[in-house]
């Protein structure tokens, strides 16, 4: 699944379908964001990592705080660190340095049963000047079909149990 926002429209692409779909969601990601949510009811993992003041949206609920030391992410030296919330529960890698960015964040759901996790890897990371304006188009195949929003039953790879609706 690839996703990309240009700021006036989010566009989904399966690539292993050759599905994709696109809404308009004029607005920042934060805003967008809400959209996913709350209009099409879809979890945005890692979301908040993006959104413009990603410590606000991280650190709400958290009633806990452990430093686990040090980890290496795709080669990249990284600091660990473990957040608690009634909720879930969240871990951070960031890479050491001049540089510090995100390398792994992982979600543990706790009101689902197993406790499963989700993980986003992340590598090249960018920002501000360093990325390019063409980033945000994505190349649609030409014979990828398209699909309307209410067509597909999940935006991504999450499960819908893992929405608002089901997670109780």
């Amino acid at each position: 699944m690839e996703m990309v926002f240009d700021g006036k429209t989010v566009t989904l692409l399966g690539k292993n379908t050759n599905l994709y779909a696109q809404v308009e969601a004029t607005g920042t990601i934060d805003q967008l964001a809400d959209v996913l949510r709350d209009k099409y009811h879809r979890p945005v993992p890692g979301a908040d990592l993006l959104m413009s003041d990603p410590y606000k949206e991280l650190m709400a609920e958290v009633n806990d705080v452990k430093d686990l030391g040090s980890g290496v992410i795709r080669g990249v030296e990284c600091d660990h660190l473990a957040f608690r919330t009634n909720d879930v529960d969240w871990q951070i890698w960031i890479a050491q340095g001049v540089r510090p960015y995100p390398c792994r964040y992982v979600i543990t759901s706790k009101k689902v049963a197993g406790w499963p996790q989700y993980t986003v890897d992340i590598w090249a990371w960018k920002a501000g000047a360093e990325v390019a304006s063409d980033s945000f188009k994505l190349q649609i195949p030409a014979d990828a079909k398209k699909l309307t929003p209410e067509e597909i039953r999940e935006l991504s790879d999450i499960p819908a149990l893992f929405s608002g609706k089901g997670a109780n």
